[in-house]
């Protein structure tokens, strides 16, 4: 099987992408000589578009920019210079915060719903994802549909069966689409007040959130990263220890592009006693454990049943520790004195700490500081693929994740079935879970690629108070998608009741308990049509 489809490019176009895109025929590529902001737009422009990075660049930004002074630009010059210098700094100086100071923007292009979430695991770096809600996934590449096709399982017995299964599961997807559209269009007719492009937008939104979950994990997605060469560094050391091939092949694409801009700031990554040493190091702790689990947690183990949202740990004294750290910068006493002072305060004082701390936050954006930080909860979560895609993300929290699989069962929107189309959406889940046990028994780490969105994966969710605000107060919005909407409402209650943190509570004012509205996107929509409206006027 054929993994990635090179585009074709005239010699025109060619011309100008070999000035700012490191290569014209790869799946990971960086950019350079272009403007920070202009990166930047690429990339957001990216996660709403099925164009490549090339394309929506040659189609829609190129004709905004000036290039005449870009013919004969060289993205290697100064290049021999600034490596000498780093050389200096960091091999005689040991300085590795060197390496953090030196940024690159990255595409990586037709990657599994698998490869993306190693992608996305780094902390200090920035990711831009297409998104399901504003893609038809039935837009072809080269002629096939959208998923990754694995060499190992292609020149294997099962390549057939592979090929014909997620041909299918992309059918059900085709089935099911313009179904829902018609669905939400009969149930929720457009107001007045609205504009039809707007209540369009809204209804397409709605349609593929619904459907999305009959896409396999092997749908393929096109990711922009930003990061240092630190960043990129740690992610290419995991990667390079990852067991699916997948990983290892796009960990050496992308070291192959990162050299042609910032070479000195990866020279570790496959030197035998640095890079190679650590990778492997990494590696021996991934068999070691599944070594010891397979001892210690045989497979048969039954599997408790378990809530979507439980909060598995807290600190009881939270808010007593949170409110002395709030007083402590505008105070000459010592964390301990605060703390004792705090206690003996009644919950009335404490509470009027909080609100002046807080502030009249007039949106979620308004974030109080960082005395927040001093309260930590830890969640265990039961969701679908596609909710854990989009929480994922999220930075400021440590998240992990077990290996996927059809094993915890799927979600069935509730829409789907009112619409009478569970039918088609359960076969779609059949066969993604009877591939899944064909592939397992040969090709265990490609199983997942079989495994759809609409199929649970357990993860946990270590968070401070800050960040547990900025995560409920966005996931809750009534523009998001319902399963994470409701992971976002349950871990806030928790938060009240179970944890009994009243005042860490009142602070997320802006989290949306109301049930799903029926076009959630619509406003949203509406906001962004008045301001096309405005730039268009002005």
């Amino acid at each position: 099987m054929t993994q990635y489809v090179a585009e074709q490019f005239t010699n025109e176009e060619a011309d100008i992408l070999r000035r700012y895109f490191t290569n014209l025929d790869q799946p990971v590529f960086a950019l350079v000589n272009l403007p920070e902001v202009v990166k930047g737009a690429l990339f957001a422009r990216y996660s709403r578009s099925a164009k490549s990075l090339r394309r929506l660049f040659l189609d829609e930004f190129v004709g905004e920019l000036d290039i005449s002074g870009d013919v004969s630009i060289d993205a290697t010059v100064g290049l021999r210079r600034a490596e000498e210098l780093y050389d200096r700094v960091f091999f005689e100086y040991g300085d590795d915060s060197v390496a953090q100071l030196g940024g690159v923007h990255l595409a990586c292009e037709q990657a599994s719903n698998i490869l993306t979430k190693v992608l996305e695991w780094g902390r200090l770096m920035s990711y831009l994802e297409q998104s399901t809600r504003y893609i038809d996934y039935l837009a072809r590449i080269g002629g096939r549909y959208r998923y990754y096709r694995d060499p190992q399982v292609g020149e294997s017995p099962l390549s057939g069966r592979y090929v014909s299964d997620m041909d299918r599961m992309f059918e059900a997807y085709g089935q099911l689409l313009p179904a829902m559209t018609d669905f939400y269009r009969e149930h929720t007719p457009r107001d007045s007040d609205s504009s039809d492009f707007a209540y369009r937008q809204a209804i397409r939104a709605k349609a593929l959130d619904a459907v999305r979950g009959v896409l396999p994990a092997a749908t393929v997605s096109n990711v922009g990263i930003y990061g240092t060469g630190q960043s990129y560094e740690l992610l290419l050391l995991r990667m390079r220890a990852h067991e699916l091939p997948e990983v290892q092949t796009y960990a050496e694409l992308m070291l192959t592009e990162l050299r042609k801009v910032i070479p000195s700031f990866l020279k570790r990554v496959d030197l035998e006693d640095r890079g190679v040493a650590w990778s492997r190091y990494m590696g021996d702790v991934q068999e070691s454990m599944e070594s010891v689990v397979d001892y210690l947690l045989p497979a048969d183990l039954p599997i408790d049943e378990a809530p979507t949202v439980r909060l598995v740990d807290f600190d009881p004294d939270a808010e007593i520790k949170m409110v002395a750290s709030m007083l402590y910068p505008y105070t000459h006493f010592s964390e301990e004195q605060l703390e004792r002072e705090v206690r003996a305060m009644g919950a009335e004082d404490r509470l009027s700490v909080v609100r002046a701390y807080v502030g009249e936050r007039a949106n979620r954006r308004h974030k109080p500081g960082r005395a927040l930080e001093r309260s930590f909860y830890r969640f265990d979560i039961l969701a679908d693929y596609g909710a854990f895609r989009d929480l994922q993300r999220h930075r400021m929290l440590t998240l992990e994740w077990q290996k996927l699989s059809p094993r915890h069962g799927f979600t069935l929107p509730e829409s789907v079935d009112a619409a009478g189309c569970a039918p088609v959406f359960k076969e779609a889940m059949d066969r993604s879970a009877d591939l899944y046990g064909l592939l397992n028994r040969d090709f265990p780490e490609q199983a997942p690629y079989a495994v759809s969105f609409a199929y649970k994966v357990r993860f946990n969710m270590s968070i401070n108070a800050r960040a547990a605000m900025h995560v409920i107060e966005l996931r809750t919005t009534p523009q998001g998608h319902s399963v994470y909407r409701e992971i976002g409402q349950d871990m806030w209650q928790l938060i009240r009741d179970e944890a009994g943190h009243p005042a860490v509570a009142e602070m997320m004012r802006f989290v949306d308990l109301s049930e799903e509205p029926p076009l959630g996107r619509l406003d949203a929509e509406l906001r962004a049509e008045e301001r096309r409206q405005v730039r268009e006027r002005a």
